[in-house]
């Protein structure tokens, strides 16, 4: 038997049993969770579909209120109450208002490590590969499954490798390299595989960038994505996790797909137009578009690296009067972080709003829903008609520096101006 990749180890383990690309398999799971857009769903297949209620392993599953919240509605807060009654019954760990966004509040409290199967109500579940695990979003159907039997029905992918090498730039981000990524392969170009990240880049980049090139994997159809662990991962890891983590990497002579190379060393920064995700441009190509909001933040770009590279260009500036900006921390600890740093305060100084760490306007659920016509500068990871407000509004997705650089300018901008 050839060796493996990262997906197929963990899968194998999983199983029980050694698997291959496009074998049905029923594999036992480390992590299942919910949030405030697909918790209820579940508690209802749960009842209503599956005649029961009880959880597997109320150490296993994680609900988290965060997609609206603080609730803008009644109708959310009826939500978030019975999410928060069942977790309350059953004895599961349920992160309330504030605590912040699903992908990056589970590996902050040590709930993700290397080697785990992770399932998730949510498309970006795929973001915790970053950790070297196999993550991957599902409906709030086989999420209850999940969450009553511990174990979850799946096709083996695939694995595509992508490499990343050449000279990173100090104004390209994570964002960019993933933008330039998905908008060269397409929105199907990685259809059901498991993406895999190597390269001198990738090893450079900080926890805080992985998490968003893995984030996005799932815009160009990925199951999952995954960066063999490291030093560096197993470090951000040690004071968060109890128990040993492993060094997940692929075997040297695993078989995959296909390689894919890219040099960013000249890389502009990268523009996703609307209406889709893989509709990539330089900055270059598109600059000089007159704005109305920028978000900076989300499960994407919500992090404190994200608010260090926003501070270093907004500091002594103030956003352009024709714009309004707009910051939310992915997590209680970011925003912790960026108060005892001073970041907070600059933003605040250049005119920012900042919000309590939620999803809120990626979602268009609140703090920030765009009106018709309007035109966003965001980082986050979607910009499909109406996923942030009207749908004749219209969002183009960039790193912080170029949001916080189009908010100073009040134009979609080159950050490298401010370098």
């Amino acid at each position: 038997m050839s060796g493996q990749t990262m997906a197929e180890k963990t899968l194998s383990h999983a199983a029980g049993k050694n698997v291959s690309p496009g074998e049905f398999i029923i594999a036992n799971v480390d992590l299942v969770f919910a949030h405030d857009g697909t918790a209820l769903l579940a508690i209802d297949v749960m009842k209503e579909e599956l005649k029961r209620e009880e959880i597997f392993d109320k150490n296993k599953v994680v609900f988290i209120i965060d997609h609206a919240a603080p609730s803008p509605a009644v109708g959310m807060s009826i939500v978030h109450k019975t999410m928060r009654a069942f977790a309350k019954k059953h004895g599961i760990r349920i992160y309330d208002v504030g605590n912040g966004i699903c992908h990056q509040i589970l590996p902050e409290n040590g709930h993700i490590k290397p080697g785990m199967v992770v399932i998730g109500a949510d498309s970006h579940t795929v973001t915790h590969g970053a950790f070297g695990a196999f993550a991957t979003g599902v409906g709030s159907t086989d999420a209850a499954i999940a969450m009553v039997t511990g174990k979850i029905w799946l096709r083996v992918p695939e694995t595509l490798k992508i490499v990343v090498d050449g000279e990173k730039k100090p104004w390209i981000m994570g964002k960019d390299i993933i933008l330039h990524i998905i908008g060269s392969l397409g929105s199907d170009g990685a259809n059901y595989m498991a993406v895999e990240f190597h390269g001198k880049v990738i090893k450079e980049l900080s926890i805080d960038s992985r998490m968003t090139l893995t984030n996005m994997v799932v815009e160009m159809g990925a199951k999952a994505g995954l960066i063999p662990v490291d030093e560096k991962t197993i470090e951000w890891l040690k004071p968060r996790v109890r128990g040993e983590l492993k060094k997940i990497v692929p075997d040297s002579d695993a078989e995959y797909y296909e390689t894919l190379h890219y040099d960013i060393t000249d890389l502009e920064p990268q523009v996703a137009v609307p209406p889709n995700v893989d509709n990539v441009k330089s900055i270059s190509e598109v600059e000089g578009l007159e704005i109305d909001q920028v978000f900076i933040g989300s499960c994407t770009n919500g992090r404190f690296e994200d608010f260090y590279i926003a501070a270093k260009i907004l500091k002594g500036k103030r956003i352009a009067p024709n714009v309004r900006c707009i910051a939310i921390p992915a997590s209680k600890r970011v925003y912790g972080e960026i108060l005892k740093s001073g970041i907070a305060n600059i933003l605040l100084e250049a005119g920012c709003v900042i919000g309590p760490p939620t999803c809120g306007p990626c979602v268009g659920a609140h703090m920030g829903i765009l009106g018709p016509g309007e035109i966003a500068v965001s980082t986050s990871n979607r910009n499909f008609p109406g996923r942030m407000g009207d749908r004749t509004s219209k969002v183009y997705l960039v790193s912080p520096a170029t949001a916080a650089a189009s908010a100073v300018k009040g134009k979609l901008s080159d950050p490298r101006d401010f370098f």
